[in-house]
C-alpha cells in the first residue's frame, strides 16, 4: 500500500470523525447547514480529499472511492439525525410558547358606553322610523336659498334675526337648521313625503350652561293629501310618550316662518311645563317653492334640540358637559 493510498485514508476517517463529532455540536438549523455544505458541498472538504484520487494508481482508486462513500453516507446520515432532533426541539418551544392558558384571568378593558347625544338620535330616529319615517341626510354647509329662501324667509324677513348665522366668504353659509334637508328632499321625491333628518347646526350664539354655537336637531316632515294639525298632535305626543312616558303635554301658539299655524310643545316634567319642541302646519308658500300644489297636499314639520332632551333625560346641569369627552361625567350615563 502506498503512502500517499494510506495518507488518504487517514484523512477520511478524519473527516468522518471531525464531522460527526461537529454534526452532534450544531445547535440550530442554520448551523447544520453550514456543516452539510462544509463536508460534503461541492467545494467541500470530501470533494477536496477524492480531488486528490487523480495520484494514485488505478488500482487503489476503488477501495479510496468505497471507503469515501461510507464516510459520506456517515455524514448524511448525522445530519438527517441532527436535523430531526433541532426541529423537534424547535416544534416543542414553539408549542410551548404558544400554548394559552386557559385558567388564567383575561385582562380588563372597561366597555364603553354610548355617548348621550348619540343615544338620544338613536332613540327618536327609532321611533320615527317605526311610523313610517325615512331617515335624510344633507350638508351641514349651505346656500342661502336652502337655509333661509325656500322656508320663506326672504332677504328682509325679520325672521332672519332670530338666528344669527354663521356666513362664510363664499356667499355660503353653516346651516342653523335641519330644515334645509326637508326642501332638498322635496326638490328630489314627489309626495307622500315622510322623512327625518338629524343633524348638526351651527348659531352665533355665546356658550353657557344652556347655550352652543354648534347643537344637534332632528326635525320630521310629512306631506301628503289631507294631512290636518291634528294628524301632527297625534304624532307628537306618540312620539314623546316613548321619550319620556305617559306625560302630559300642551301646545302653545308660537310663531315660526314656514309653518302656519305654529306651535310650541311643552311637556310637565317633575312638576313644571318644559317647552321641547317646536311645530306647526307646512306653509303654502314653502309647498310652492319645491314645486307641490298647496291646493292638493298639506303637510306638518316639527323640530327639537338633541341636547335638550339629553339634558332632561339625563339630568345634565351643564350642554358643556356633552361636549367635554371627560371619563368621569360620561361613564356616570
Amino acid at each position: 500500500m502506498s503512502n500517499s493510498l494510506s495518507n488518504l485514508e487517514a484523512q477520511l476517517e478524519a473527516l468522518r470523525h471531525d464531522g460527526e463529532n461537529a454534526i452532534a455540536e450544531a445547535d440550530s438549523l442554520e448551523r447544520l447547514e453550514e456543516l452539510r455544505l462544509s463536508y460534503l458541498g461541492k467545494k467541500g472538504q470530501l470533494s477536496v480529499i477524492l480531488g486528490m484520487m487523480g495520484k494514485l494508481p488505478p488500482e487503489e482508486k476503488p477501495k479510496i472511492g468505497a471507503i469515501a462513500n461510507t464516510v459520506k453516507e456517515a455524514i448524511q446520515t448525522s445530519l438527517e439525525r441532527q436535523r430531526t432532533s433541532l426541529e423537534s426541539v424547535k416544534i416543542r418551544a414553539q408549542l410551548e410558547a404558544e400554548t394559552l392558558d386557559v385558567s388564567m384571568p383575561g385582562v380588563f378593558r372597561p366597555q364603553g358606553r354610548v355617548h348621550p347625544l348619540n343615544g338620544i338620535v338613536d332613540r327618536a330616529l327609532d321611533i320615527f322610523v317605526g311610523l313610517g319615517y325615512t331617515v335624510a341626510q344633507g350638508p351641514e354647509m349651505e346656500s342661502d336659498y336652502y337655509n333661509f329662501e325656500a322656508l320663506n324667509t326672504p332677504p328682509d324677513h325679520p325672521a332672519r334675526d332670530m338666528q344669527d348665522t354663521f356666513y362664510l366668504s363664499d356667499g355660503n353659509l353653516l346651516r342653523t337648521h335641519t330644515s334645509s334637508v326637508q326642501i332638498r328632499y322635496m326638490e328630489a321625491d314627489e309626495p307622500p313625503v315622510r322623512v327625518v333628518a338629524p343633524g348638526r347646526v351651527y348659531r352665533r350664539d355665546t356658550v353657557d350652561a344652556t347655550h352652543s354655537a354648534v347643537f344637534h336637531q332632528i326635525e320630521l316632515l310629512a306631506i301628503d293629501e289631507g294631512l290636518t294639525f291634528t294628524d301632527l298632535k297625534g304624532t307628537i305626543k306618540v312620539f314623546l310618550q316613548e321619550m319620556f312616558g305617559d306625560l302630559p303635554i300642551r301646545f302653545r301658539a308660537s310663531y315660526f316662518p314656514f309653518t302656519e299655524p305654529s306651535a310650541e310643545v311643552d311637556l310637565q316634567w317633575n312638576g313644571r311645563w318644559l317647552e321641547v319642541m317646536g311645530c306647526g302646519m307646512v306653509d303654502p308658500n314653502v309647498l310652492k317653492n319645491v314645486g307641490y300644489d298647496p291646493e292638493v297636499y298639506t303637510g306638518f314639520a316639527a323640530g327639537f334640540g338633541v341636547e335638550r332632551f339629553a339634558m332632561v333625560l339625563h339630568q345634565i346641569d351643564d350642554i358643556r358637559r356633552l361636549y367635554s369627552s371627560d371619563l368621569r361625567f360620561l361613564q356616570q350615563i
